[in-house]
């Protein structure tokens, strides 16, 4: 998986680095490349009116996100799918909590999507991490070696 430099940007903006702030998050979209099955995430949705945040809670309203993903896809003629999902944590190198292990699961039993996987980011204060999820086998593989580029993540 890869993430261009603008969706990493516009996620470092959500990071919780005071008190006050609360969680962030979105739909990610963007492409697979056929000659390497990899998958490259081209953008990101951040909070939508109707989406719900607390200090450590985010639901997003799926169906406002749904309707951005619908004229990405209609846009592109089919090339922009959705490949996951992000969040942010208060935590400096993030974890993912049982709820979302156990909503990432939910997806890939019960969302439709292309490819063998969807992507989950977490977003730190100091760091971003990422896990796959895996179609066939329901797993949720933590992607330690992916790292986002240095100049998108001061």
């Amino acid at each position: 998986m890869k993430v261009d430099t603008q969706p990493l940007v516009l996620m470092h903006e959500f990071r919780q680095v005071a008190a006050y702030q609360h969680e962030a998050g979105g739909i990610m979209m963007g492409r697979h490349l056929l000659a390497c099955d990899d998958a490259v995430i081209d953008e990101v949705t951040c909070p939508l009116p109707g989406d719900q945040r607390g200090r450590l809670t985010f639901y997003r309203d799926a169906k406002r996100h749904q309707a951005v993903i619908d004229a990405r896809w209609a846009r592109s003629h089919g090339t922009c799918l959705y490949l996951g999902e992000w969040h942010t944590h208060p935590e400096p190198w993030p974890t993912p909590s049982r709820v979302d292990t156990h909503d990432w699961l939910r997806r890939l039993n019960e969302v439709s999507f292309d490819g063998e996987s969807l992507f989950f980011l977490i977003v730190g204060t100091q760091g971003v991490k990422a896990w796959e999820g895996l179609r066939h086998s329901r797993r949720i593989v933590p992607l330690p070696r992916w790292q986002p580029p240095a100049h998108a993540y001061p």
